[in-house]
């Protein structure tokens, strides 16, 4: 060992000296780990080259590894007196009795001891700092009793024992094919999806998105269902969406669907008329329109409507279904089948205005002689004509004049009120033919003498109704009254300006 031979030096009167380099080669393990980070430090300052400055040894040229003890003993001066064991310049001992703790040939210095790098003692960093990377373990997985990589949850297990309550033998089974299954849809909930498809089509009018819109929904066993359903939508709205309805078929004609697709959803609702009528009771005419439409449309061949008895008979359908048949039947019957595009009328903006008004006449002299309001709020309706609902107003009024008659009055106040508190006209139709009424009245005057006296009283009806604004109030003509020969004006009626001269 090395402090024993650097006793034995020291008891031998120091006459060997140890050489530098065989000094060097000789440090201790905690100098040679700490990379010659190790400082000797003398308290006292006294003696050789420990006079109060640090001291560095050198390099290792030696590659022997010698492991000493890492903890340096501080050793108190026996005496007051300067001690004979301190270093000479050579670094060697000097004196009988060597410090058993002389390392590298540094000697403690009376009342002084050698203090190592104390930083080193509370260190964390790991005493094989040599030979590994300083990297996490694992690549961050952690060690024992932890819970592994980020991510390594989601992996599946690579063995699973067969004695775990959780283990699933048909889950774990490695022969499994894995198919795409297409869940089949009902006939109902296809048309809880298509219903709103055909109402969002009354809006736009565009057939080519709603192909579009049934190529994502639809399946084969349902393409026979869309004609059914769309007819069936349609006879619960106007004639102008039965018209929609009519071209929609027709477009739907060899794309979306087939002729023998469009026969089956004529079957279809052929059958289930006894149901359809209970909400709709002009069913099997509408029905008919539309198989008409659709063999003039060539959707569907001639013989399909034109059916014997025995046929008939065959088929087992009802009344109501033969009645269809008959109605499609009459309407083929003509060789020309160029009606059948009107087959569901003129839309209400398409239709000239000389014809609204007759039918607007026709809604009034009608309610005239049954006094029934619902009924006439209907026809109004039908007639898709919100934006020419003051030419009715106008006609009302001026079929009021005519009469001459106060019941006539009593029942046009009432419907004009009830059309105002459902708001089938709105107040601006109200107020714009009451005032093309005020205009007229130099026309309407020379036909009926009193309609000045008759407009003032149904004007007066019409406010306790509680439904005419202020400004009908306050534009209501009045004529100027009629002067006598006695006042001098030989009575004629004066102009509303008079001229400079006069």
């Amino acid at each position: 060992m090395e402090i024993e031979s650097n006793n034995k030096r020291a008891t031998n009167g120091g006459r060997h000296s140890t050489p530098p380099a065989e000094s060097d080669s000789k440090e201790s393990s905690v100098e040679r780990e700490l990379n010659g980070e190790i400082e000797a430090v003398e308290l006292n300052g006294s003696g050789g080259h420990s006079n109060g400055h640090i001291k560095k040894p050198l390099p290792v040229e030696d590659g022997r590894i010698k492991r000493k003890a890492k903890r340096l003993i501080q050793r108190q001066n026996s005496g007051s007196g300067g001690s004979p064991n301190q270093t000479n310049g050579n670094g060697s001992t000097s004196g009988a009795s060597a410090s058993p703790l002389a390392i590298n040939g540094i000697l403690p210095s009376p009342g002084g001891y050698v203090v190592p790098h104390r930083r080193w003692k509370n260190s964390r960093r790991s005493r094989n700092f040599n030979r590994n990377r300083g990297l996490p373990k694992k690549g961050g997985g952690g060690g024992k009793g932890v819970w592994g990589l980020p991510g390594s949850e989601a992996l599946a297990e690579v063995y699973e024992d067969e004695n775990d309550p959780n283990y699933d033998s048909e889950c774990n089974d490695r022969n499994v094919e894995l198919r795409e299954v297409i869940t089949e849809i009902t006939p109902e909930e296809f048309f809880k999806m298509a219903e709103p498809i055909v109402l969002e089509y009354y809006e736009h009018g565009d057939t080519h998105e709603v192909a579009r819109s049934f190529d994502e929904i639809l399946q084969g066993p349902l393409r026979e269902r869309v004609t059914s359903i769309v007819v069936e939508i349609a006879m619960d709205h106007k004639d102008s969406q039965r018209e929609m309805t009519s071209v929609l078929i027709s477009d739907l004609y060899g794309r979306v669907i087939t002729g023998k697709d469009i026969e089956k959803g004529f079957n279809l609702l052929l059958a289930n008329l006894p149901d359809l009528i209970l909400d709709t009771p002009e069913a099997p005419i509408m029905l008919g329109n539309f198989m008409a439409r659709a063999v003039a449309d060539d959707c569907i061949p001639p013989k399909f409507v034109v059916k014997t008895e025995e046929e008939l008979l065959s088929l087992k359908l009802g009344e109501h279904a033969e009645q269809a048949l008959r109605r499609a039947d009459s309407l083929l019957h003509k060789q020309v089948w160029a009606h059948l595009d009107n087959v569901w009328g003129m839309g209400g903006p398409l239709r000239p205005v000389k014809t609204i008004t007759k039918q607007m006449e026709l809604l009034l002299k009608e309610y005239i002689s049954s006094r029934d309001v619902a009924e006439a709020q209907r026809c109004l309706r039908a007639l898709e004509v919100p934006h020419y609902h003051h030419e009715l107003i106008y006609e009302a009024i001026v079929m009021t004049l005519e009469s001459l008659n106060q019941t006539t009055e009593e029942a046009m106040c009432e419907l004009l009120k009830q059309l105002d508190l459902t708001c089938v006209v709105l107040p601006a139709g109200m107020e714009q033919g009451f005032m093309r009424v005020f205009d007229d009245m130099a026309d309407i005057v020379l036909d009926v003498p009193l309609a000045y006296i008759i407009l003032d009283r149904f004007v007066e009806r019409c406010n306790r109704a509680g439904f005419l604004t202020d400004k009908i109030i306050n534009n209501v003509p009045s004529r100027g009254r009629k002067r006598f020969v006695s006042e001098g004006d030989g009575g004629h009626v004066k102009p509303a300006t008079l001229s400079l001269r006069d």
